[in-house]
């Protein structure tokens, strides 16, 4: 990933993935998604239903990560909450 990273951030591009599921019998999603590429742009290359949730302390679970290696960023986030 760092290698792509790296390439990505050369190219001042960005990639970013993600997937929500609702979990049956709650009004709760389980989302994963990530993102990789330019560190000033790792938010904004996040699906749009996961751009507010990086880092933040309003779902009942939130595990959120970045690395940053030199020109390059890499960001995760797995939530449960509502959507």
């Amino acid at each position: 990933m760092l290698i792509v990273g790296i390439g990505l951030s050369l190219f001042n591009a960005n990639l970013g993935i993600g997937a929500s599921l609702r979990i049956p019998l709650t009004e709760s999603n389980l989302t994963v998604a990530g993102s990789i590429g330019v560190k000033e742009k790792a938010r904004d290359a996040l699906p749009d239903y996961d751009q507010g949730r990086l880092g933040a302390n309003q779902n009942f679970f939130n595990n959120s990560w970045t690395l940053t290696i030199g020109p390059a960023e890499g960001a995760g986030l797995i939530v449960i909450g509502r959507s």
